[in-house]
Order: structure tokens, then sequence, then C-alpha cells
């Protein structure tokens, strides 16, 4: 194993372990009913690499910001992205039966109670921002705000709107990467910001290295996964292997062939590297985070 991808798992072990007892925490005695909280926790912590909780805790820990203070938003992004997968695997959506090698919230419950459940996990996830003691005030509308527009219309519900609509349709690079700067890369963009505003007194270039970085990674992020459908296995990407060409959706390699995605992602990941070229030390889980995206398996 190489030693950035051995630092990448060594620090998303760390942070999942972290964000996980505080998930389990949280979704303790959440509601009234008994099967809602169930859906929510089998959506939530039944698995999970932790990627956009870890990007936070990383970006915080590169502006000097501790985990304590972090791990609230780094929760909120958890439950951001687990509501969406509930979302996106509904039959009115991508119609999957497997997600994280289980079956789906909406095969394991119900329809009604896995969009139930995703509904429950959105509105916690600002319930959890709204209430934190740490950062100050201001700090906490910022992070709200920073998240809302990541998973609305401006973002991640948009991008789902614009790949369903797209299904079958030849797409150009730009708007293939339009729809995944919004679907995949607002929320993970949103992980490092999020961290980062963490920070009282942020400065405006450090803002805009980590942004970068974060844009790149949105996108590498995006097309590993959609070379993952084509090479992966189902038992390991816990998916349908395929199950994007089997439904036509638009595609790096698809539009680009496997070579040039390939070399599309190692673009983005010396775009991530370069907006990181103004931190020290302090920003090499970020860089760790950034080889392991590229490389992952699952």
């Amino acid at each position: 194993m190489s030693e950035p991808r051995h630092a990448a798992l060594a620090f998303l072990d760390t942070c999942r372990a972290r964000v996980d007892a505080e998930l389990d925490r949280q979704l303790t005695a959440q509601g009234a009913s008994d099967r809602l909280q169930s859906a929510m926790r089998y959506s939530v912590l039944g698995g999970g690499k932790r990627i956009r909780p870890a990007l936070c805790l990383a970006a915080a820990e590169a502006v000097g910001v501790t985990a304590e203070i972090a791990l609230r938003p780094a929760c909120a992004l958890e439950l951001i992205h687990a509501y969406s997968l509930i979302h996106d695997d509904l039959p009115a959506m991508d119609n999957d039966d497997l997600r994280r090698g289980r079956p789906t919230v909406h095969i394991a419950y119900d329809e009604a109670t896995a969009i139930l459940a995703g509904d429950a996990l959105q509105t916690l996830a600002f319930e959890l921002l709204a209430g934190a003691d740490r950062p100050a005030p201001t700090q906490r509308i910022a992070l709200i705000q920073e998240l809302a527009a990541a998973s609305g219309p401006q973002g991640m519900v948009g991008g789902q709107a614009i790949d369903l609509a797209s299904v079958g349709k030849p797409l150009s690079l730009a708007e293939l990467e339009k729809m995944h700067r919004h679907k995949t890369g607002a929320l993970i963009c949103a992980s490092v910001r999020l961290g980062a505003l963490c920070a009282p007194d942020l400065a405006d270039h450090d803002l805009s290295g980590l942004t970068a970085y974060a844009r790149a990674i949105g996108l590498a992020f995006q097309v590993q996964d959609d070379l993952l459908d084509i090479e992966g296995q189902t038992d390991v990407i816990g998916k349908p292997q395929g199950s994007d060409q089997a439904r036509a959706k638009p595609t790096y390699p698809a539009l680009l062939g496997v070579e040039g995605a390939r070399q599309h992602l190692r673009d983005l990941l010396a775009a991530a590297r370069e907006g990181l070229a103004g931190f020290g030390p302090e920003a090499d889980p970020l860089r760790a985070m950034a080889d392991y995206v590229v490389t992952r398996t699952h």
C-alpha cells in the first residue's frame, strides 16, 4: 500500500470513529416513530467511508480549528449525504435495490418510510448546525447558508434534476461537468469550506485555495465513480456494476473514453494539489484525501 493511501485510510478511520460515535448519539431517540428512527439509523450507520466528514475535519485542521469544533458540521454533512442517497435510490429516481452492499432503504423498509427518513435526516442536519455551542453564532449562520446552498437547487438537488433530464442524451464535457459540479461536487466542496469556515479569522487566500482544491476533488470523485461503474465489482463497490451504462446515463468514460477519463482524473488531482500550494504540513490530511479519492476501489 502506498504511503499517501495508508495515510488517508488512517485519517479516514480516525474520522469515522469520531463521527460515527456522534451520529449514533444524535440518532438515538429521534422522533416519535420507532420505524422512522430505525430507517434513519439504517441509512446513516450502515457503512460508508465518511469522505465528506473527513474532508471537513481535514480542512478544519488545515486552518487551525480543532476536530471538536468541526464535529457537528462534519456530522451534518454526512446526514445530508445519507438523505440524498435514500432519495436517489427511490423508484422515481434511480430505482436502485442495493446500496453499500445492502438493500436500499425503500427495499429494507418501504417507499414512504424511505422518503420520510430522508426528509428527517435533512432537517436534522440543520438542527445540528443551528444548535451547536461553537463556533460563534455568525459563523454558524455562514455554515447553515453554505450547506443549504450546496444541498438545494443551486447544488445537489439541481444537479440531480439535470441528471434525470440527461438520461440517454449526448452531453458535452462542459455540460457533464456542470451537472456533476452541482450533483456531487457541491456537497464535497461544501465539506471543505464548512471545515474552513469554522475558523474565526479565516484569510481570504486560504479559503480561495481550499475552494480550488475542493472543486477539483468534487469532480475527481465523480470521474472515479464513473470508472468504477465500468471496472469495479458489485461486491466491492456496493452497488450493481454497470448500472450507469444500463440506464444510458452520461458519464466521463462514455464521453472521453476510459483512458481520457483517467487523464482527466490526473489533471484534477494536479489542480487539487495546486490549490493547497500555500499550505504546509497542516494540510497533509487534505493531500492524502486527494490521493485516496482518485485511487479508491469503492
